[in-house]
């Protein structure tokens, strides 16, 4: 039998009491400051945004800090209070709850609730985690643009009451097992940034070029013949360059039984288009505006903030028409993945960079564009660059894939084993 078994049979063996929130403690409001408030150094401070983005299920030191000009008029947990989100963008991050464990009081803003109690502060925290708590209070919480909840609706959500020990026990383990999940994710998280590198790694040195010889670390490498390779302007290979759309599209948006499919600079990332950002023009825009209508093997360059991001059109996206994109159309002598893997390299993004301008916000002109120069070799060695890096990129991507599939995995598994510990047997008669 566990240690938390053996506490449970010897302290609360026919259940234990649930109690309301309110019944618990005391919760108090904070008060309001905003950004404004904010200074590099002053009173330590918590934003009810803060509690939802960046604290976890307790913390001790403050991310914010608010002048002492406003801080006498300011509501403040002490030590083993819990601060519960009041407010926020989702219905999902109403009720969170931080357990503050500093030594010093902290300021909370007026979005937020104030907890005191005489439970274990991380034990409260970590109930306030659960569906069971948040199943409880979903039906006091008010949506719209900001959802919140008031101290009345927190209040009568229920929370189960064991004996002092017993909460300590439950937080020890879930202290241990968040522990080893946060390793584990970091491992993961360091494996999946190492596969990428090896991957720009590989695709970088295939795609690296002497001015008349094959790629560096290539056949010469091996000892066999080397290709010739020809430096040409991208408007030698792409006679027809042009820009997709500028302007106001807004009147002639419709829907896909009735339109023309859409793609923005929001479409492209990692080499590949896609659905995330579905948008269709009406028929009639299409016509005309026929010089942004697209064919397969086409290429888009992002022209306007992720620059340089590129991916060449497929048949499902022929015959759509673009925004804002640079449009590249092949004239037969490259294969147009090959040139969106170059320009995905290393020195790909060098030669972009030369002709990029801006400030905050990038941009490249279609007509500059035209003047990059790029390695072209043979069709039939562009083609083999292709097949390696295509399978390349295809290992990675599982591999991309199956990572993030692990680490939430082991997320979900450590919410069943929380949600599993604070679940208990009330006691008849409460």
């Amino acid at each position: 039998m566990s240690k938390l078994s053996e506490l449970i049979a010897a302290l609360c063996p026919d259940g234990v009491d649930y109690k309301a929130l309110n019944a618990v403690g005391e919760l108090t409001r904070g008060k309001r400051f905003t950004k404004r408030d904010f200074v590099p150094f002053g009173v330590p401070a918590i934003h009810y945004g803060e509690l939802y983005t960046y604290y976890g299920i307790s913390a001790s030191e403050a991310k914010t800090n608010i002048s002492h000009e406003i801080a006498p008029k300011m509501r403040y947990a002490q030590s083993n209070d819990i601060i519960i989100v009041g407010a926020g963008e989702t219905v999902e991050d109403i009720g969170i709850g931080v357990a503050w464990l500093g030594e010093e009081p902290i300021a909370v803003h007026d979005a937020c609730y104030i907890l005191h109690h005489n439970l274990n502060p991380k034990y409260v925290s970590y109930y306030l985690r659960t569906p069971q708590y948040h199943d409880q209070i979903k039906r006091y919480v008010s949506t719209g643009k900001i959802s919140s909840i008031s101290a009345e609706g927190i209040g009568k959500a229920k929370i189960p009451v064991p004996p002092l020990e017993v909460q300590a026990e439950i937080v020890r383990i879930l202290d241990n097992f968040a522990e080893l999940t946060n390793e584990l994710t970091e491992k993961l998280n360091a494996e999946l940034i190492a596969r990428k590198k090896q991957y720009e790694y590989y695709r970088d040195l295939l795609l690296s070029f002497d001015d008349v010889e094959c790629p560096r670390g290539g056949d010469n490498d091996r000892g066999e013949k080397a290709v010739a390779v020809r430096w040409m302007k991208l408007g030698e290979e792409f006679p027809f360059i042009r820009n997709g759309f500028v302007g106001t599209v807004t009147p002639y948006f419709t829907d896909k039984e009735h339109g023309v499919r859409y793609l923005k600079g929001t479409n492209i990332h990692d080499g590949v288009i896609s659905d995330n950002d579905i948008s269709y023009v009406n028929k009639e825009f299409n016509q005309k505006h026929c010089k942004s209508i697209l064919k397969a093997d086409d290429i888009l360059v992002v022209q306007s903030g992720h620059v340089g991001e590129c991916a060449v059109v497929g048949k499902q996206y022929e015959g759509a028409n673009c925004h804002a994109l640079i449009v590249m159309s092949n004239g037969g002598n490259c294969d147009s993945r090959y040139i969106v893997y170059y320009l995905q390299s290393r020195e790909g993004k060098r030669r972009l960079e030369r002709i990029t301008t801006g400030g905050t916000v990038k941009h490249i002109l279609a007509s500059q564009i035209k003047d990059v120069v790029v390695p072209v070799p043979p069709l039939a060695e562009q083609h083999r660059i292709v097949a390696i890096l295509d399978r390349f990129d295809a290992l990675c991507h599982d591999v991309c894939e199956g990572l993030p599939a692990e680490i939430a995995a082991r997320k979900k598994q450590y919410a069943y084993y929380r949600d599993k510990l604070l679940t208990f047997e009330e006691k008849k008669g409460a």
